[in-house]
């Protein structure tokens, strides 16, 4: 029988990153995220209904997620699920959360959450550094697309 696992899932931060590491050296982080959901009920009222999810950062994400999100930071995150299973005072309990696998920083200028008060010129520089490292060039140097938009910002 076959199977697919994956989430994705657009929201903000309930708390500040604090990063760990293992015995082994890795890095991992435990982050709280809220994803909003707005429906009509049965009377034609709006609802807002919010969603609180824990996701697991590891690697170089965590690292970077301590050093360039706060609480209220947006974030885009791209996993799996992963339920734990233990044991207290001869009760199991049970907890579903996300294993990130890819994170996306959000939101633009003044506006993330940044503990260090960098903001979006220390998330620029970070996606500088990653185009670097791919041998990517940064976007405003890209040549524009066969269709001649070279507009970054999309929503498509």
């Amino acid at each position: 029988m076959a199977s697919y696992n994956r989430v994705i899932l657009v929201g903000n931060l309930t708390r500040d990153i604090e990063l760990r590491y293992t015995q082994g050296g890795m890095a991992v982080t435990d982050a709280g995220l809220a994803v909003n959901d707005r429906r009509k009920n049965q009377s034609g009222e709006w609802i807002d209904e919010t969603t609180f999810v824990d996701v697991t950062l590891w690697g170089r994400t965590a690292e970077v997620a301590s050093e360039y999100l706060g609480k209220g930071s947006a974030i885009l995150v791209e996993g799996r699920l992963k339920l734990d299973t233990w044991e207290t005072e001869g009760q199991k309990k049970s907890k579903l959360r996300v294993v990130c696998d890819r994170m996306q920083m959000l939101g633009g200028r003044g506006e993330g959450g940044s503990p260090s008060g960098r903001g979006e010129a220390a998330a620029s520089s970070v996606r500088e550094s990653y185009d670097h490292a791919s041998g990517v060039p940064p976007r405003e140097s890209q040549p524009a697309s066969d269709g001649g938009y070279d507009e970054p910002n999309i929503p498509f």
